[in-house]
């Protein structure tokens, strides 16, 4: 492949044919069924090829195909088991790696970018790449310093082939749907063209990798390579190593899962309270566990401490391309809920939740009907430590995804504010990765500390002005 596929009719006909390739499958399997074959074969081998097809097609075109698949591989844990078997390996795919461009093209972007005389930034260049992403590609080197560094290059065209993609998968969204039950597929794929331009911005990438880096430089369980240089289309930033998180979730040991799983749900919650901002993409792509000898700046060479004990281990945070910015960290909403919730006063947070429009005016709900919807979802939060595991998160899918359930009929009458899509979307697909991982998380205890509302006591605190002060205005998160 010389370039990223970015003729419109080109990327718009392999998109195009998926929905074709699924019924011609269906037709297929009928025919096997009829030949004698069992049903419960055929179905797997439909499954399997229609995997095949779908993530081979989203990997190979990049743009916002492959970033609609990295979406959705988080929610592979909530696939019933006859189906999530045949779809594992093919998501997992496309959560590290996807077809590369040649050296050619890379070395053109660079030079456009950098200037001819790029190669005067580097010792070392490697011309195959670490990885390959939706938008772009990241090339090991080692920068005029001596630093070991990882250089993102960006897809030429890949804006016109994100919003092409996206605007295409939009219209057989429905036909996607079934491929993830319990997940509704549109509003995602709105919610990722509306993040475009920012994902496309390496300036913006570079700030916001900038701040939490600074926040988190001394941090002992968090990792953030640093910025060391930004263009136009090219970031590059200090290379970390370690164990890429969808190896983790496959072959790590249980205490390394858990440690993973713990300090993934500490940066999210720990992230918006200190920087201001929420790293909006959370797949196992995106995350390392290091072990306590290496840093950022250490040689990349260095052999890693496979035997360092469970707990030491650390969290190395990659890609910030895309970022929710909460100045006020995350809304209080969200732990007053959970706190009332956990008390079992229904009454006050279906309150809260038509303060904040998720019931909206024209609708009347019943508060126990709401809180008996919600409670099995805060299940995690409401005790000391929680494991989190494929059959519970399937059993939560399966809840609000059948027509028949009355959560899934309480739930469609739930309306989602657009201040908390970003938000949503985050803790499903953390909570889709911590049940990957299989780990049992102190959730709680991490909720205390970083949530807004969350304790009793603080949230008492903030409540109440003094006498005589202004009692200030609601912000719009």
């Amino acid at each position: 492949m010389s370039d990223l596929p970015r003729k419109a009719v080109t990327r718009t006909a392999k998109l195009a044919a998926l929905p074709l390739g699924f019924a011609g499958r269906a037709t297929w399997g009928l025919g096997k069924r009829i030949g004698g074959k069992s049903a419960e074969l055929v179905a797997r081998e439909v499954q399997q090829r229609t995997a095949d097809q779908l993530f081979k097609t989203l990997g190979e075109l990049k743009g916002g195909a492959m970033k609609l698949g990295q979406a959705l591989s988080v929610f592979e844990s909530a696939l019933p088991e006859e189906i999530a078997g045949p779809y594992r390996a093919a998501l997992t795919k496309l959560q590290e790696a996807a077809p590369p461009l040649p050296a050619r093209t890379v070395h053109g972007v660079l030079a456009e970018r950098m200037g001819q005389d790029w190669r005067e930034y580097f010792l070392e260049f490697e011309d195959t790449p670490a990885a390959a992403a939706s938008i772009g590609q990241v090339h090991r080197a080692v920068w005029q310093d001596g630093r070991v560094v990882a250089v993102k290059v960006q897809y030429p065209g890949a804006g016109e082939a994100l919003l092409s993609d996206l605007a295409q998968l939009s219209r057989f969204a429905r036909l996607l749907g079934p491929l993830v039950p319990g997940v509704d597929i549109k509003p995602l794929i709105k919610e990722l063209r509306d993040r475009v331009s920012e994902e496309l911005d390496y300036e913006l990438e570079a700030q916001a990798q900038r701040e939490h880096a600074a926040e988190f430089a001394d941090d002992p369980d968090v990792v953030i390579p640093q910025v060391v240089h930004q263009a136009d289309q090219v970031l590059v930033t200090e290379w970390i190593d370690g164990i890429p998180l969808s190896q983790v979730i496959v072959e790590g040991t249980a205490e390394q899962r858990d440690r993973a799983g713990q300090l993934l749900a500490r940066f999210l919650f720990s992230g918006p309270a200190r920087t201001g901002l929420l790293h909006a993409d959370p797949h196992p792509g995106n995350f390392r566990l290091l072990p306590p000898a290496q840093n950022p700046a250490q040689d990349a060479e260095q052999p890693e401490e496979e035997d360092a004990p469970a707990g030491s281990w650390r969290l190395g945070v990659l890609d910030f391309g895309t970022v929710d910015r909460l100045p006020g960290g995350l809304p209080p909403t969200i732990g007053d809920s959970l706190r009332m919730a956990t008390e079992g006063d229904a009454a006050r947070v279906y309150e809260l939740l038509r303060e904040e429009n998720f019931v909206k005016e024209s609708i009347d709900l019943d508060p126990d009907e709401v809180l008996d919807y919600l409670l099995p979802m805060i299940e995690p939060t409401q005790v000391e430590e929680f494991t989190f595991t494929r059959g519970w998160i399937r059993d939560q899918a399966a809840r609000v995804a059948d027509p028949r359930s009355p959560a899934h009929q309480l739930g469609r009458q739930l309306n989602l504010p657009p201040s908390y899509v970003l938000i949503h979307r985050v803790t499903l697909s953390t909570i889709g990765v911590l049940c990957q991982l299989g780990a049992t998380v102190r959730m709680r205890e991490e909720l205390e500390e970083w949530l807004p509302g969350f304790l009793a006591e603080a949230a008492e605190a903030t409540e109440a002005p003094e006498e005589g002060e202004p009692e200030g205005e609601t912000v719009q998160v």
